[in-house]
This record gives structure tokens, C-alpha cells and sequence, in this order.
């Protein structure tokens, strides 16, 4: 389908989605038609999507339930994840239908988590005082198509000075009979003083094509705390497309890891801006690929204030005929004077036939900086090959440990040890060629 085409749709269908909406998020929809018309959907002559054809990705005939038809997934049947000694408030999407096994239960006082038409029903004043206002429509992308289509997704409000002990978790689920879009909205909320992990979790084993776009705005406020975990675990018939903007206040922190384990063909981009002094972001991300497979990361980090800090590390795996594709922007504005940043992206193709682009930048006009970025593609090391061969160890084992340890540099980032070490045993699994998934879950097999 074409830009014209969703237009057409939409119009078609505007009070159907009204219908299974709310009053909060349809307000936004006549902008975001508007922004949609105008800028449409990016192509490869778009510089942030070089290499990522955006626009033919959607242009597949995509169902979409507009008519909020329940969904033929049982998330107890589906999905029983288990991470050894972590505790999480689990809550699951259905394509991008909200539903829940747990409610709201055992969260403190004051903090809103679950569905975001409910809560935009409920407590439409904090709802209607951040949706819409941080994801920048003005420009191609997903952002003004995801608002003009959007009826649930999923929030988290953090009220002032509350810390979350027990992470949240969010399971995305695509149902295997239906070839769908899915477009789920996430909004983050941590108010001054405190702190939220959020585990988002990508699961399909659809044989039918079927793709999710998924659009999050994150508030962090003064000296608040947020760590975002994104976790793909897909099909090699899915595709996924995110947009993830950030806006922080002073001395906040906030860390974004995204790991693509097993996909089709993704999309994830991030976009943080310091809105006051002392604050500090690291974002991550690892990728393995084979096969087909294709993995794109974008971030923009936008340094407007004195004293923060950016840290970023990408590292990718490639085998078969995979490709992927890296490409970072730092700017620091005139007055954010004291900056500190450093951007790494590092890069191994196993065969000849993988590609990877990689492009990393600065853009800096203020004089007191500390800034880096690099970028490098090769292979792996011939010599510690040899080296471990020589002591007995298989080839296809000693290219199995050092591709672990080259991607454990990035799960060595992940402060829940529990998390961590879960990670390392699916890194170390999908290395093997095997099936990763978490034991137990039906979604996988």
C-alpha cells in the first residue's frame, strides 16, 4: 500500500477507529493526517533510512483490525516466560490490543500500568499532558501513521519520588492465523525522584507475514531513573519497526538496550534529548543475524544542556546473506558546554555475503567537549582461532565462544543480574543455531 492508501483507509475508517479509541488519542489524529500527507512514508533517499526501504515495507497488504476483534491468543497458554530469580509485573499486547493476566496488582500506590486506552479513559488529564506531545510527526516516518491508527498500547506513570523494585514487563505477542499491522502506542512517565525498569518483549513464531509498528515516548524528570529493555524474538516472517523518543530533565538517567536475537526485517530507532544539566543516557544494542535477515539501528542523541553525558555501544553478528546497518548522530548545541560523549559501533560478517553499514557522527558547536565515535567491520580473529584449536577446541566451538564474548561486552552493560545472565544463555543458544526461546513458551516452538 501506498501513502495514499492508508490516507484512503484512514478516512474510510475514521469513525471506526474513533470508535475504539478514545477521546484523548483522537484528538491527535487530524495533525497527524495532516503530517502524514505532507511528509509520508521514508525510502532509501531519506537520510536516516539509507538503507531501509521503509516505504516498501508497508507497502505489502496489510490487515488491521480497526474494529478491535479479539484476537486468538491465550497469553497463559502462549507465554510463560521465565527468567530464573527475576521478578517482573507482567502485562501482554495481543497484536496491538492490550490484555492482561495480572492487572494491576502489586505496584505502589499512585502508579498507573496497563492498558493506554483505559488509562486515556480513566485519567485523561496526565494522559492527554504527554501522548502526542514528544514523537515528531513532522517528518517521514512512523510516527504520524502509528497516531492516526492507534487505539490501545500500553503506559507506566511513575508518580514523584516512587522507586519500582519489581520490573515491569510487556509482552507483545502477534498471533500466528492472522496477517496483520499492529499499531501499539507505549508512554512513559517517571515523574521527579523516581525510577522504572521496563522490559518489552517482541514474540512471534507466525508462518503468515506480519508486522508491528510501535511508537514510545518516555517523560524523565529531575533526577528520575529509567532502564528500558527491548528483547525481539520473532520470525523470519515478521517485521518491526520502533520509534523510541526521550526527553530528560536534570541530573536523570536513563539507559535503552535494544537486542535483536531473531527477527525478519527490523527497524529501531531512538531519540533523546536533555532538556537539563547532569543528565546521562546509554543506549546499546546487539544484533545476531543469518539467513535473510535485516536489522537497522538509528539514534539521535540531541546534547541542548551543560554537563550531560551520552554513551552508546552497538555490536552486530552477520551470517548467511543478513545485512544490517548502524547509523548515530551526536549534536551538541552552543550551550551544552561540559559534554561527554562516546559512540561505538563494532561490526563482525562471517561470510562474504553479509553486509553491514555503518555510520556513525558528530556534529558539535560548543568548544568544552569530550567526544568520540568509531566504527569497525571485519572478521573474527584467525589467530585466537588458531590459538584455541590448538588446545583442543573445536572449530565450531571456539568461533561459538568468540562471538559470545565479543557480544558479552553489551550484556555486561544489563545491571539485573538476573537478566543478564538469562541473556547470555539465549546469546549463547541462538549462536549455536538453536531455537531461541525461553522454556516453557508455546510462541517459539
Amino acid at each position: 500500500m501506498s501513502e495514499t492508501s492508508y490516507s484512503e483507509i484512514f478516512n474510510a475508517n475514521r469513525s471506526l477507529i474513533d470508535a475504539g479509541s478514545s477521546p484523548v488519542m483522537s484528538s491527535l489524529r487530524d495533525r497527524a493526517y495532516g503530517c502524514h500527507s505532507k511528509y509520508g512514508l521514508p525510502g532509501t533517499k531519506v537520510e536516516e533510512y539509507l538503507h531501509t526501504d521503509l516505504s516498501q515495507w508497508l507497502s505489502a497488504d496489510w490487515g488491521m483490525n480497526l474494529g478491535r476483534v479479539a484476537l486468538p491468543v491465550n497469553p497463559s497458554e502462549a507465554f510463560r516466560c521465565s527468567v530464573p530469580n527475576l521478578s517482573t509485573q507482567m502485562h501482554f499486547m495481543a497484536g496491538d490490543s492490550y490484555i492482561s493476566k495480572e492487572g494491576h496488582t502489586g505496584l505502589p500506590d499512585g502508579v498507573l500500568a496497563g492498558s493506554l486506552l483505559e488509562l486515556s479513559r480513566s485519567h485523561a488529564d496526565i494522559v492527554s499532558r504527554y501522548l502526542g506531545t514528544l514523537a515528531d510527526m513532522e517528518k517521514p516516518g512512523i510516527a504520524a501513521l502509528d497516531t492516526m491508527f492507534m487505539q490501545d498500547g500500553f503506559m507506566v506513570y511513575v508518580p514523584r519520588n516512587v522507586q519500582i523494585e519489581k520490573p515491569v514487563q510487556l509482552v507483545s505477542l502477534m498471533p500466528d492465523a492472522v496477517q496483520m499491522l499492529a499499531c501499539r502506542r507505549i508512554l512513559v512517565v517517571v515523574e521527579q525522584g523516581a525510577s522504572l525498569r521496563l522490559l518489552l518483549c517482541d514474540h512471534s513464531s507466525a508462518k503468515k507475514p506480519c508486522m508491528s509498528m510501535q511508537v514510545a515516548e518516555c517523560f524523565v524528570a529531575d533526577n528520575a531513573s529509567l532502564e528500558v529493555y527491548d528483547l525481539e524474538e520473532t520470525s523470519a516472517t515478521n517485521t518491526r519497526v520502533t520509534e523510541c523518543y526521550v526527553s530528560q530533565q536534570r541530573d536523570s538517567r536513563v539507559m535503552i538496550q535494544n537486542l535483536s536475537l531473531h527477527n525478519g526485517k527490523t527497524r529501531n530507532s531512538v531519540h533523546s534529548c536533555f532538556k537539563g544539566p547532569g543528565a546521562s543516557i546509554e543506549v546499546n544494542g546487539i544484533a545476531i543475524l543469518d539467513g535473510g535477515q535485516h536489522v537497522d539501528n538509528f539514534t539521535f542523541v540531541d546534547h541542548e544542556a551543560t554537563d550531560c553525558q551520552s554513551r552508546e555501544l552497538f555490536k552486530y553478528v552477520l551470517d548467511g546473506k543478513s545485512t544490517g546497518s548502524f547509523a548515530g548522530k551526536v549534536l551538541v548545541r552552543p550551550d551544552a558546554q561540559r559534554t561527554s560523549s562516546q559512540q561505538t559501533n563494532r561490526n563482525i560478517c562471517l561470510t562474504p555475503e553479509a553486509r553491514m553499514w555503518t555510520q556513525p557522527q558528530l556534529e558539535i558547536y560548543a568548544d568544552d567537549v569530550k567526544c568520540s565515535h568509531g566504527a569497525t567491520v571485519g572478521q573474527l580473529d584467525e589467530k585466537a582461532l588458531f590459538y584455541m584449536q590448538q588446545r583442543g577446541i573445536p572449530m565450531k566451538e571456539a568461533r561459538m565462544l568468540l562471538m559470545l564474548a565479543f557480544l558479552g561486552e553489551v550484556i555486561d552493560r544489563i545491571p539485573l543480574d538476573p537478566l543478564r545472565s538469562r541473556l547470555l544463555g539465549l546469546v549463547e543458544l541462538r549462536l549455536r543455531h538453536g531455537q531461541s526461546r525461553c522454556e516453557g513458551c508455546g510462541v517459539c516452538k
